[in-house]
């Protein structure tokens, strides 16, 4: 694997797309609009518009640029391909900590993780000990408040 090479899904990847199609058309077009209104008006040395535009751009390109990294650096995982006896990227992990309710959380790329729509990383500590475990096995996370203890209910 190559050094920033990372894995993302097929729904990341498309969201990233998405994403950059955006960034490249309409808002590149919209912040060339307001450039272009603010040198119009003048001296730019002490024009807020045209700075704060110069800075939006900035934030844009730079945004553009991180999308157009992780696209090219990623490595795309087939959903479909996953197999349901061990846990791989992609996955939705069934688990339950003790007398606690039911967790369900899906392993994608760090690029997509959203803990509070059940997305973790592969990367976290989480995610990292779920990796290439089964149905029925106990995993041990250390979290700041101590250490937690998951069964493996059902791998989806």
């Amino acid at each position: 694997m190559i050094e920033n090479q990372q894995f993302i899904t097929q729904a990341g990847k498309q969201k990233l797309e998405q994403e950059l199609a955006e960034l490249e058309g309409p808002r590149r077009q919209e912040i060339s609009r307001r450039l272009k209104s603010a040198i119009e008006m003048g001296d730019l040395s002490e024009n807020a518009d045209y700075i704060s535009a110069k800075e939006d751009q900035g934030f844009l390109e730079g945004r553009i640029q991180e999308i157009k990294a992780i696209l090219k650096n990623s490595i795309v995982v087939d959903e479909n391909n996953t197999n349901t006896h061990e846990v791989q990227i992609g996955n939705k992990v069934i688990l339950q900590e003790d007398d606690y309710p039911i967790e369900v959380y899906e392993l994608v790329g760090a690029n997509e993780a959203d803990p509070t729509s059940g997305k973790i990383s592969y990367e976290s500590p989480l995610g990292s000990a779920l990796l290439g475990k089964h149905k029925g096995d106990i995993v041990t996370v250390s979290a700041p408040g101590g250490t937690l203890r998951f069964k493996i209910v059902k791998i989806e």
